[in-house]
């Protein structure tokens, strides 16, 4: 009995997390003010914007999406693994790859998804490469190059631990 009691009591736990995921949400919507204001700077500011610093300002913006992308990603799948299936009406628009990512598969995409903020982190430093010191661009590099080969090696273990686990 108690241990029927204490195994339910860690089954509901779960739901602890759902409140973090609904604050994801949140994080969204300030992602979204972030790219409007960004937007906004450009729009007021193209004719006398140089081509280098409009160039910066779309990948900023193209960064913000990414990160946006990231935390539907995050939030949807996340909540789908641990806390609750989402039923939606069959009527309701659907992601195609809801309930397709499992645990594993989500560690990947947010792997990949680093890599690619952080290559565009990376061209931005490109573009003002004029005004950073050797130095620093070299730990620019160092640290992107970080991010892609952990990228692969989790990708790599994973495809030799667990895809034959995997249905798809």
């Amino acid at each position: 009995m108690i241990e029927r009691t204490i195994e339910r009591l860690l089954f509901a736990s779960r739901w602890i997390l759902a409140p973090v995921y609904l604050g994801l949400s949140l994080a969204l919507i300030v992602l979204a003010v972030k790219f409007f204001q960004e937007a906004w700077h450009i729009m007021t500011s193209v004719l006398v914007m140089g081509e280098a610093d409009l160039v910066l300002t779309l990948l900023a913006m193209v960064d913000l999406v990414l990160v946006g992308s990231l935390i539907v990603m995050v939030m949807f799948s996340g909540y789908e693994n641990f806390v609750s299936r989402i039923e939606l009406d069959d009527n309701t628009e659907k992601l195609g790859w809801l309930g397709k990512l499992d645990a594993g598969t989500l560690k990947l995409k947010v792997a990949a998804s680093i890599v690619a903020i952080s290559s565009i982190h990376l061209l931005q430093k490109f573009m003002d490469v004029e005004k950073i010191d050797n130095d620093k661009l070299l730990w620019y590099v160092i640290i992107h190059m970080t991010f892609v080969v952990s990228a692969l090696l989790m990708g790599w273990l994973d495809k030799i631990a667990f895809a034959s686990h995997r249905e798809h």
